[in-house]
């Protein structure tokens, strides 16, 4: 239940980010929810082999590293989609970043207990 309810908020910030963000799109709430979906089970699936094969960059970049590979993880899944575009990595950065804090955020307040 609490994987469901994390998609779906995933999927609810997701649509709501690119008003602010010109630099992505996404079409409709489907769509967004479809991202959210395939963007969990991308970072459940890759993101981990990704990170144990950075280990020393991310030591040396006190952990930033960490943020690229979640720019990385947004990029791929927008590239498996029509429905969702974004610009490049700088606004694929500045997406991850805002999903993750709303996505938090929202999570929180919600009464969703954290792992």
């Amino acid at each position: 239940m609490n994987f469901i309810l994390k998609v779906l908020i995933t999927g609810l910030i997701a649509y709501l980010l690119p008003a602010i963000l010109p630099g992505v799109k996404i079409v409709d709430m489907k769509t967004a929810a479809l991202f959210a979906l395939v963007l969990a089970l991308l970072n459940a699936v890759i993101k981990p082999v990704l990170v144990i094969l950075t280990i020393p960059v991310t030591i040396l970049s006190l952990g930033l590293f960490l943020l690229v590979i979640n720019a990385f993880m947004v990029l791929l899944t927008a590239n498996l989609f029509k429905g969702v575009y974004v610009d490049g990595f700088w606004w694929a950065l500045i997406f991850s970043i805002l999903l993750s804090i709303g996505s938090s955020v929202l999570y929180s307040l919600v009464g969703g207990r954290s792992n």
